[in-house]
């Protein structure tokens, strides 16, 4: 039969290929708040001494940003980390898509030129008198404070719990570190061998990347499908809320692929202890009412607040919902701090309604910036930040769901060709190609 609708030839597939890889490569992006920003004004002058807390994404993005802004200001990091972890790739790690070498680099090698970088972690902050004190011992007086030291977590809330025993009996955890998510695939890799009870957790506290136990959720029950181990598993989830996302059109079409796929689901069941030789779990529901469940495979999440240095000082909210978790006390709005306004936040420890996402720090990084700049001026913030969060759902491999939000939970999609809740392979390609260089870019303050 003639081909009346010949194929391009060889090199002409390969450019075709790379235009469109291109082209969704621009549109990811945009899609997660890493569209390129306008070319900045002239520089600032300034002798400001400006102290950073953190150099994560969100503290190594500003130091950049402000030498982009500022002329003559003296910048300092505060962090002992040598290693700087991809954390957006760990769900990846986890689930048998990624080598744990795509998500591993060396601090050394990001962070600014001209910058001061003191590796020690801060231990106690004093507002007051503009000064932090470090584990060491030293004393660093500031100008002007950026809080970037992203979220503790509260693994001594679950009683019997081991992070070094992640991998072995079934334990399972995304959230410590790069050697515990690749722990987490072995782990997961010997239950889909032979199926059996999986038990997924989700905690009542903040969360950064809120869609990663859903992620393995959806991963591991796809995995028991490749392996042709479904038919003998069950899958539960015992999320300690009345939800499993808080974004209810999110939680909904969430809940409702569960429901199609067997994925059992209990709510306000909190995980308290953990006996990980016998592989039971203890939970309590809302009246406390104990209850240990069995299990081949349990993914553990633990419970999240802010650093001690942030948590014990007046940085954090004194009251509120947010005062729990000693979450630092940020404007909404303008991401500075509601009682000392030459301190900032930016990134995971902020006590806003949302917002514990790369994608978040990208887009309110030059906000923070921008701020800084003006209270160093004499001049109002201005700028409101939305809270735009972006999480691309896995729901099995090769497939995902692209879903960006406000603080209001309301649905921002910037990318017209994908729908927020379909699945989609282009979703799938921006989480597992397009990702990692846009943070890379957004890490260097090039976007």
């Amino acid at each position: 039969m003639k081909n009346d609708h010949p194929q391009p030839a060889a090199p002409q597939r390969a450019q075709t290929r790379r235009a469109w890889l291109a082209g969704m490569a621009a549109a990811g992006g945009a899609a997660t708040g890493l569209a390129p920003t306008a070319a900045q004004a002239a520089r600032q002058r300034t002798q400001a001494h400006i102290v950073i807390a953190g150099s994560g994404l969100a503290g190594i993005a500003l130091a950049h940003r402000l030498q982009g802004l500022l002329d003559g200001a003296r910048i300092t990091i505060i962090d002992a980390k040598e290693v700087h972890n991809y954390q957006p790739g760990f769900t990846l790690v986890a689930t048998g898509v990624w080598p744990v070498d795509k998500v591993i680099d060396r601090n050394a090698d990001l962070q600014p030129a001209g910058v001061q970088w003191i590796k020690d972690m801060v231990a106690e902050f004093d507002p007051v008198a503009n000064q932090l004190t470090t584990n060491s011992g030293q004393k660093i007086g500031y100008d002007y404070l950026v809080v970037a030291t992203g979220v503790q977590q509260d693994w001594a809330q679950i009683e019997g719990m081991d992070v070094n025993a992640i991998g072995s009996n079934g334990l399972a955890s995304v959230y410590p570190s790069s050697d515990a998510a690749v722990a987490t695939w072995a782990a997961m890799d010997a239950f889909r061998q032979q199926g059996g009870r999986a038990v997924m957790t989700l905690p009542a506290t903040p969360l950064k990347c809120a869609g990663a136990p859903l992620k393995m959720t959806f991963m591991l029950r796809d995995r028991l499908a490749q392996a042709g181990t479904l038919a003998r598993s069950t899958i539960e989830f015992h999320s300690a809320l009345g939800n499993v996302f808080g974004v209810p059109v999110i939680n909904a079409a969430v809940l409702g692929r569960w429901s199609e796929l067997g994925v059992d689901v209990h709510f306000s069941h909190t995980l308290k202890a953990i006996d990980i030789g016998a592989r039971r779990a203890s939970f309590a529901d809302a009246q406390g009412q104990r209850t240990e469940v069995g299990y081949d495979f349990i993914h553990v999440v633990p419970p999240m607040r802010a650093p001690d240095a942030v948590k014990n000082s007046n940085l954090a909210w004194q009251d509120g919902p947010m005062a729990a978790g000693g979450w630092l006390e940020v404007d909404k709005d303008t991401l500075q701090h509601r009682r000392y306004k030459n301190v900032f936040g930016l990134g995971d420890v902020n006590g806003t309604p949302r917002g514990k996402t790369a994608a978040t720090v990208k887009k309110s990084a030059p906000l923070v910036a921008q701020h800084l700049a003006d209270v160093i001026a004499g001049r109002t913030p201005g700028q409101k930040f939305d809270g735009y969060t972006s999480c691309p759902m896995i729901v099995r491999e090769g497939s995902a769901w692209l879903i960006e939000f406000d603080y209001e939970g309301r649905l921002t999609p910037s990318l017209p060709m994908i729908e927020p809740l379909q699945d989609s392979y282009a979703a799938w390609l921006m989480k597992t190609r397009m990702l990692k260089p846009a943070y890379m870019a957004v890490l260097k303050g090039r976007v």
